[in-house]
């Protein structure tokens, strides 16, 4: 995210939250169920293209794949070998009863427990290998998809950001990936032992007793039914409380951000019954999908014991007739008991796959998203900037066939200060988002020292700019840090001094710990006032030659604004700087005032030249002091 962040040293705005993040729910087998409730609109090109993204860890992967089936075939292998035991056991104690000297031949009991032993060891160490090798490969992915999701989000036009809820991007970078990631690291290798222990099993029963292994697959169609019922049922529950989940979420999320609010408009009553509202249908709802999806191990049970039964009746039968053994038949039981879970779990594997795949189009979308326009080849450098800025009939519409700035022409001198003011909509912060490049023009140019602003690489023209916004914006850092966001490799000497010229100085040792005082997520541990000025701070730390203020005193006191002016002053010297201000009384002392109105400039002078106008400026002057 290097070139965002260099391009904001100056900047502050208002971050926006993360939206609500609805709660994974569990579904029959331990598998994940209805996730967003969503499916690929196209799931094979979807799969196809994760497959490709992983592709570079194919070799981890394949040794995975080898080491699940390993380990699934070395437990299978089992219950074949410890049948032996117990036929030997058998066999020794009818001898005995029979009046033989054979007796029990412990030896070869002991032989089959060391064999036992080694294969099941064998097949936990290849499990933990698989486990290890396959939660790395996982965490790769997420840390290459979110890496990616980061690189693609500072390349992408802010027109984008304007039409997308910054909750659903935030979606994409946590729920999203967590989704392809949880799949990759457990339901991945569990649809691999799962389908190798079925025809493991399957292969071991036939070489007991193919007529059992009839009886016993006799089950298998009534599982699925079961399987596929429960499914069904349990899915669109959990469909709905995911949405419950995020209604939930998003309200708690909206009293607790603005609870100061809800407090002051006496709302605490209000708000807890629409969370008791929306906290009843979750409740219903997740009872309901817990409960339909809890049915399915108890109705397994069920089949699986009708099918106990079928087997050891016809297992007696043939050992009576000496056709089986009786270790055999404890075998067959086992394998028996092995055999209906991997089914559950194989019959969820397309819920699963659905809903990856669901996830991973959702992070392919947004990484397909068109990019910023290029940068161009042959960039201007300029090492010092003097501050002329050229407006030349510049049009502009975020939406190509709406038009908000028709013909601005405008030309300002280095060191000049500008403000631009006019009614809500007029157009005034869209040309400062068109001078720092934020959105390219439609049409027209805007040239800095004579030069266009599209023939500067972002990077270089936005390092030239200071920006301080109504709108403060401070991380969870010191009071320091957050000064040297400014300039990161300034010295703390450099910081002090910058803070002195913004007025920081004379409150911040007041404060517990003083510089190192932790602001926290939102900063309200200082008043508004005390952070506009930590970000004028900010600017006169990165000592740029051009500077924005866009409403930087209008949510603050007179007197706080009087201490701003001051720091304002110090930054603006002998820099260009533009000024929006709603306060006309703030940019009387403006070199050149420039009235917007309807997307134009309808007048341009100095504050006493346009008051002798008597025209647009008068009028909205004049009536900011009316009674």
């Amino acid at each position: 995210m290097s070139e965002h962040n260099n391009n904001t040293n100056q900047r502050s705005g208002s971050p926006q939250g993360p939206g609500p993040r609805p709660g994974g729910g569990r579904g029959p087998g331990g598998m994940m169920m209805g996730g967003a409730g969503e499916k690929a609109k196209n799931f094979k090109g979807t799969i196809k293209r994760l497959i490709e993204y992983i592709n570079q860890y194919k070799i981890a992967i394949i040794i995975v794949f080898v080491f699940a089936i390993a380990s699934a075939t070395f437990s299978i292998v089992g219950p074949k070998i410890l049948g032996r035991a117990t036929t030997t056991i058998f066999e020794g104690l009818t001898d005995k009863i029979a009046g033989g000297t054979k007796g029990i031949d412990f030896e070869k009991i002991a032989g089959i427990i060391g064999t036992l032993i080694v294969l099941y060891g064998l097949s936990a160490l290849f499990s933990y290998i698989q486990g290890f090798v396959m939660s790395g490969v996982s965490m790769k992915v997420s840390y290459k998809m979110r890496k990616d999701i980061s690189v693609k989000i500072n390349r992408m036009p802010l027109r984008y950001f304007d039409g997308t809820n910054h909750g659903e991007v935030l979606s994409r970078v946590t729920n999203d990936v967590d989704t392809v990631s949880q799949t990759l690291t457990q339901s991945l290798t569990q649809i691999i032992s799962s389908v190798t222990t079925i025809f493991g099993v399957l292969i071991m029963m036939i070489s007991i007793s193919w007529l059992m292994t009839v009886v016993a697959l006799l089950i298998i169609p009534l599982s699925f039914v079961i399987v596929i019922n429960i499914v069904k049922r349990s899915q669109k529950y959990f469909k709905k409380q995911q949405a419950y989940i995020g209604n939930v979420n998003s309200h708690v999320e909206e009293m607790y951000s603005g609870h100061v609010i809800v407090k002051a408009f006496n709302g605490e009553k209000e708000s807890v019954e629409q969370f008791e509202k929306l906290n009843d249908q979750l409740y219903g709802t997740a009872w309901k999908a817990q409960f339909t999806s809890s049915l399915m191990m108890p109705s397994m049970n069920v089949v699986g014991n009708i099918g106990y039964v079928a087997v050891c009746v016809l297992g007696g039968a043939l050992a009576a007739k000496q056709a089986i053994s009786v270790g055999d038949i404890q075998a067959f039981i086992q394998y028996v008991r092995n055999f209906t879970q991997p089914i559950s779990q194989v019959a969820n594997i397309s819920n699963v796959l659905q809903q990856t795949a669901a996830a991973a189009e959702r992070v392919f979308e947004f990484l397909d998203e068109e990019n910023e326009i290029l940068e161009n080849q042959n960039p201007v450098e300029l090492k010092d900037i003097e501050g002329n800025v050229d407006f030349k009939n510049v049009k502009f519409g975020y939406v190509e066939d709406k038009i908000i700035i028709n013909d601005f022409s405008a030309e300002v001198k280095p060191g000049q200060r500008v403000a631009i003011v006019g009614p809500t909509g007029a157009g005034k912060t869209t040309m400062v988002k068109l001078l720092m490049r934020f959105y390219d023009i439609n049409s027209g140019s805007i040239m800095v020292d004579g030069h266009d602003i599209r023939d500067f690489r972002r990077n270089d023209l936005r390092n030239n700019f200071g920006m301080v916004l109504q709108d403060t914006w401070l991380y969870n850092g010191s009071i320091m840090e957050n000064i040297r966001y400014g300039r990161l490799d300034a010295s703390d000497e450099e910081v002090i001094e910058a803070a002195k010229a913004a007025h920081v100085d004379t409150f911040v040792h007041m404060l517990p710990k003083g510089y190192d005082l932790i602001l926290n997520e939102e900063a309200n541990n200082i008043s508004a006032g005390q952070k506009q000025l930590i970000t004028i701070a900010r600017a006169i730390l990165a000592n740029p030659k051009l500077l924005i203020f866009d409403e930087a005193t209008s949510s603050v006191d007179t007197r706080t604004e009087m201490q701003i002016q001051k720091a304002m002053e110090n930054l603006m010297k002998d820099k260009t700087s533009f000024i929006i201000a709603h306060r006309l009384s703030t940019i009387r002392d403006a070199d050149l005032i420039l009235v917007m109105d309807g997307g134009d400039i309808v007048e341009q002078g100095t504050h006493k030249e346009l008051l002798k106008k008597e025209g647009f400026y008068s009028k909205l002057y004049n009536s900011q002091f009316e009674q």
